[in-house]
């Protein structure tokens, strides 16, 4: 999974010295998040959250992000057959490509940096 460093929001990490029962899902998604690039599939099949469950916290960890040195990176969504990543938006894997009008869409893939 490629992910191109598209900036989505600016933002931060969090508090340290935390144990592992007592972080939030959205804390220790942030933390894989700042581990690896992962697609909201994968956040939610790891996490044993729905996707849309998934996106929600993605969409919060960007915003939680906004007074602290780090951020909130952005793979766009890629086409297999064509490579096209020109999508208008970023977050949503798209149905099919507007280029090829191929169905084998690549997740955006988020990181925290």
């Amino acid at each position: 999974m490629r992910v191109s460093g598209r900036k989505l929001l600016a933002g931060s990490g969090l508090t340290a010295g935390m144990s592992e029962g007592s972080r939030t899902t959205r804390e220790r998604i942030t933390d894989r998040l700042r581990e690896q690039p992962l697609a909201v599939s994968d956040i939610a099949r790891e996490f044993e959250i729905t996707a849309a469950d998934g996106l929600t916290h993605v969409e919060h960890i960007a915003k939680s992000l906004d007074s602290t040195g780090e951020q909130l990176l952005v793979a766009p969504p890629t086409c297999r057959e064509c490579g096209f990543e020109e999508f208008d938006d970023l977050i949503n894997r798209p149905s099919r490509c507007p280029e090829c009008k191929s169905e084998s869409i690549e997740e955006p893939a988020f990181r925290v940096e």
